[in-house]
């Protein structure tokens, strides 16, 4: 009895990694203005498409709080340059592991109407955990030291295009509205 449920978990773990893949690379292969292409070659938009297609469900900010990322009402901005959204931190990610497919933080927009949208995440490494000598590096990219904040970390605009670059911290296209 134990054998042949181990093999269908795995056969179902298979299917649904084959979806993942299948879902990412339509993403890549149709292009979504202003994210796909990145621009930053074709590695790390497979990583953007299969971010994409792991975070798909979070655009309900519902589910995100039942996959165990508490809802935040600190909408974080820094005018002229933008915002950067609220963000939904996962406590049990906050490790020196880094993952396309699992962020450690979801960042949401607050639109005029009260609704959130997902507009992308935040990957992040305590610095404290971090030993070693270069910085850790998802995506292609090193992620930055925020010393205040005690984090490694890097942005990934990967639902709401941004005019200042898919990985830039603050987007003029994002606002903080009143809850």
């Amino acid at each position: 009895m134990r054998g042949w449920k181990w093999k269908l978990t795995a056969a179902v773990l298979a299917v649904a990694a084959c979806a993942h893949v299948v879902h990412a690379r339509q993403a890549q292969a149709q292009g979504v203005p202003g994210i796909l292409p990145s621009g930053c070659g074709p590695d790390v938009d497979s990583d953007i498409a299969v971010l994409r297609a792991a975070t798909a469900r979070f655009k309900d900010a519902a589910e995100a709080v039942r996959a165990g990322y508490p809802a935040s009402t600190a909408c974080v901005e820094h005018q002229p340059h933008g915002a950067m959204g609220l963000h939904y931190m996962h406590p049990g990610l906050q490790d020196v592991t880094l993952d396309v497919a699992r962020p450690e933080v979801l960042v949401y927009e607050r639109l005029d109407d009260g609704a959130l949208r997902l507009n992308g995440v935040e990957y992040v490494v305590p610095i404290d955990a971090w030993t070693r000598a270069e910085p850790p590096r998802i995506m292609g990219q090193d992620l930055k030291r925020a010393d205040a904040l005690g984090i490694w970390y890097l942005h990934v605009w990967n639902w709401t295009a941004n005019p200042s670059g898919v990985f830039a911290d603050w987007n003029p296209l994002v606002r903080c509205r009143a809850s």
